[in-house]
């Protein structure tokens, strides 16, 4: 189907139009993936809810607000791809249903904050939070103990808490918010944004480096954002 085709058919959220847009979604994927990213949506189609053996959702790069509550079905979802849409808030009602979800892709939204309910999600181990309207670091992320990876980068957050009682975190990446201090991390744990080279939170001459030199570093920890955007 054309661009051209795609963009008229995008602005009718009748069911069968928007399903239109994503083809035939008769037969479970042989991978268990199911990649819906740059396909203009303005809703999500029942129609994808139903494989229940599902383990990755790609909804990148389109125009979703919200989630139809059958997605709650997908009980063994592990990867869900909700980055670079139109959400004002984590649709907590579906994705906190998701007991198996470990990575979480919400970067370029307009999300201000993130519900408690968030903290059910015991098997998340990455959150992927960049471009989004934050002003504040997230108060759940901290009750979060076992995530390994944390991407607020680019937000509006100027203070940062201490995140070394987080055991089982790897990577906190910051860079490109007005932060006044760095967050402490515990032994292990690397950091990327400014001051990231202190010894501690406080500010230094020249510490603004950190990103460029660890982007390798970041692909490796995140190589799900390899798929199409």
């Amino acid at each position: 189907m054309g661009n051209a085709m795609r963009g008229v058919v995008a602005f009718i959220p009748s069911e069968r139009c928007q399903r239109f847009l994503v083809g035939d979604l008769k037969e479970m994927p042989l991978d268990r993936t199911l990649d819906l990213s740059s396909r203009q949506l303005r809703r999500l189609p029942v129609a994808a809810c139903v494989f229940d053996e599902l383990v990755k959702l790609y909804l990148s790069d389109n125009n979703l607000n919200s989630l139809p509550a059958e997605l709650q079905r997908l009980k063994k979802l592990q990867l869900l791809a909700l980055d670079f849409n139109c959400f004002e808030e984590l649709p907590a009602a579906v994705v906190c249903e998701l007991p198996n979800l470990k990575t979480l892709h919400l970067g370029y939204n307009q999300i201000e904050s993130l519900p408690t309910e968030l903290r059910g999600l015991e098997e998340l181990r990455s959150i992927w939070l960049a471009g989004n309207q934050l002003a504040a670091f997230p108060p759940v992320l901290l009750e979060m103990h076992l995530l390994a990876v944390i991407d607020v980068d680019r937000n509006q957050i100027r203070v940062f808490p201490k995140l070394s009682h987080m055991q089982g975190l790897k990577l906190v990446i910051y860079d490109h918010n007005p932060c006044v201090n760095a967050p402490v991390v515990g032994e292990g744990a690397r950091r990327v944004g400014r001051w990231a080279d202190s010894a501690d939170d406080t500010p230094e001459d020249d510490g603004s480096k950190a990103a460029s030199e660890t982007a390798a570093d970041v692909a490796e920890v995140h190589p799900e954002e390899e798929h199409n955007i």
